[in-house]
């Protein structure tokens, strides 16, 4: 006796599948688990037109063929036929949402090229032709090369149209497309979808019109990554041109205020503290608050534009070559503001060890705490030169340094994947947002938060450190012709350190700026300004920082000290979290040791290129 013929009811999810199936079926629907996981399995029977029974299973909502959920995985099982206890299935119905087509054709696409029969279900229809959207069902038979049926499930219209042509598929069963196999490239997939979604087209409104042609150029293969680079690339520049009069007036009312302050206290060790502990270490770090708002004011634009998710599926590609999940960009672009929040974001990422590997590399993406850092050194030692209008090689360089940070957390994705962590690097799929205008006073309150995490961070941790440092560097006091910072207990820790780092072309005051700048990485900038301040001259004691370094440290050790803060390990915050997210020591011992070899090593590399230029 033959089995009765299985259908299976596919799709994105909110197309309407599951309301199609129940509208097919009625009451007459067993629900139970897939055996071995925990994902409900929906079965109900209903009639052909000819009489015969047939059998429908509603599978979960996915977005493609590579999964990144347990539903996902149930998905795409069945429909391998590798599904235990489930046969592969006789035919078909692909449900897509009208209104959204070009997004929901991406599933559809994969799920035609099985080269099983199909039946792709129109639903909605209603909902988009009361947004002004028409479409032409004879048009995208011929593009997609299988059966179209307008429906509303809702209210059971086009029900009788889909059981007739399931009628025909099931009676004489056809191959609908062999070839291949189905495509797991989102970018093609995209494209492909678009261009058959814009084809079927007749009438849309011009809202509709201007997102597909935003997403032709933006989306394209070659067009979408140059244009991405640009928008990075503008960021960057940004964060050196559009600060400049911000940042040095900040800079100068900070050096105003320490000084009119240092003027009034008498000399002693409450002066001190507040002069070159919190004006010239603290300070030192405030100044480079507009940089950090206009880094913010990019991310923010972005993301409420609709077109961070587009930059997701442009590297999506990239990161699936390097062994990471497409679900690990938004947590790596998360780190770009810190690693903290990146870390806690990877809990979107189903497989553990996916998670895991972008847990090691998020890292080395460039957080916000690095910005003063990069600014100070660039600011002191790359000229303010223009390459071209619009174009200063300052920012260059920084564009330079956020693009080694992003390759080398590639780089090390791929060797984890392949090594300590073998983990599966799949696609993903997703909706594409709308895009609209940012609102003005969303981008505010963003802005105002950024600042004040910052300043709280700056009066906290930082101003905590800061004030541990000069202690440090203060005592013992030194006597005459003795450098403050060679006879303080900073100092003596500061030995035996720079023994460490001595062959990568680290001097001393490089040395005495790293064990605290684990607290914070901004703590690097406090802690030369602080030690700076004390070995100047009273009178010399609230120079910029810019001032002071450019005089004591060669080209050759500031591009190194540069090439550490790429790779460097993260601050006592991002440890924190790694362990917890990792449930124990072993892996945030690991990522320490493995950023502590590659941040010497990269360091080690700059400073000897350089020497040998002629640049030590």
């Amino acid at each position: 006796m033959n089995p009765v013929p299985l259908v299976a009811v596919a799709g994105n999810p909110n197309a309407g599948k599951s309301a199609l199936f129940n509208a097919l079926t009625g009451a007459r629907q067993k629900v139970g688990n897939y055996p071995g996981v925990t994902v409900e399995r929906h079965v109900g029977r209903t009639t052909l037109p000819d009489g015969a029974p047939v059998e429908l299973v509603d599978l979960p909502g996915a977005y493609g063929l590579d999964p990144t959920s347990p539903d996902e995985a149930v998905t795409r099982d069945v429909l391998l036929g590798k599904q235990k206890g489930e046969r592969l299935p006789n035919a078909l119905l692909i449900v897509v949402d009208a209104s959204n087509l070009d997004n929901h054709l991406r599933f559809a696409l994969q799920l035609i090229d099985l080269g099983l029969p199909t039946v792709v279900a129109l639903n909605m229809i209603d909902l988009a032709k009361r947004d002004g959207l028409e479409l032409d069902v004879g048009r995208l038979e011929a593009e997609l090369g299988v059966p179209v049926v307008e429906t509303v499930a809702v209210r059971k219209r086009g029900l009788a149209e889909i059981m007739a042509q399931l009628n025909e598929m099931l009676i004489a069963p056809r191959k609908i497309r062999a070839g291949e196999g189905p495509s797991h490239d989102p970018l093609a997939l995209q494209r492909r979808a678009r261009e058959i979604a814009m084809a079927a087209i007749i009438r849309e409104t011009p809202v509709r019109r201007i997102t597909h042609r935003l997403d032709g150029l933006l989306l394209h293969p070659i067009a979408g990554p140059i244009i991405l680079a640009a928008v990075l690339f503008l960021m960057f520049q940004a964060v050196f041109s559009w600060s400049v009069i911000p940042a040095d007036a900040l800079e100068a009312a900070t050096l105003s205020l320490g000084q009119a302050i240092g003027d009034v206290l008498p000399h002693g060790v409450f002066r001190s503290m507040l002069v070159d502990g919190v004006f010239a270490g603290v300070g030192a770090v405030i100044v480079f608050l507009p940089q950090i708002l206009i880094l913010f004011l990019f991310i923010l634009v972005l993301e409420s534009s609709g077109y961070m998710v587009r930059a997701a599926f442009i590297m999506d590609r990239l990161m699936s070559h390097a062994g990471l999940s497409g679900r690990a960009f938004i947590p790596l672009l998360s780190s770009f503001a810190c690693a903290v929040p990146g870390i806690m974001a990877t809990r979107t990422i189903d497989d553990p060890k996916d998670r895991l590997t972008t847990i090691l590399v998020a890292p080395l993406m460039t957080c916000s705490a690095r910005l003063p850092v990069y600014t100070l050194i660039i600011g002191a030692f790359i000229p303010a030169r223009s390459l071209a209008p619009g174009i200063g090689l300052q920012g260059v360089v920084m564009f330079g340094l956020y693009l080694s940070g992003i390759f080398g957390a590639l780089l090390a994705a791929i060797v984890l994947s392949k090594t300590a962590v073998k983990g599966g690097g799949g696609a993903f799929m997703m909706e594409l947002p709308k895009y609209q205008l940012p609102r003005v006073s969303d981008v505010a309150i963003g802005l105002w938060q950024r600042a004040m995490i910052f300043l709280k961070r700056a009066g906290t941790i930082i101003l905590s450190t800061t004030i541990i440092l000069w202690a440090l560097a203060s005592f013992p006091q030194a006597g005459p012709g003795e450098k403050q910072s060679d006879v303080s207990i900073a100092g003596h820790i500061a030995d035996g350190i720079h023994t460490v780092v001595a062959p990568i072309g680290f001097n001393k005051d490089i040395s005495m700026a790293l064990l605290p700048a684990m607290a914070a990485r901004e703590v690097a900038v406090a802690a030369i300004g602080t030690v700076y301040s004390l070995d100047a001259g009273n009178d010399q004691g609230l120079q910029t920082l810019e001032q002071r370094l450019s005089g004591r440290w060669s080209l050759a050790t500031a591009l190194a000290f540069l090439a550490w803060f790429v790779f460097a390990p993260q601050c006592i915050s991002t440890i924190a979290v790694t362990r917890r997210e990792t449930n124990g020591w072993k892996w945030p011992i690991f990522m320490v040791s493995y950023l502590f070899v590659l941040a010497y090593i990269a360091a080690g590399a700059t400073y000897w290129t350089a020497v040998a230029f002629g640049l030590g």
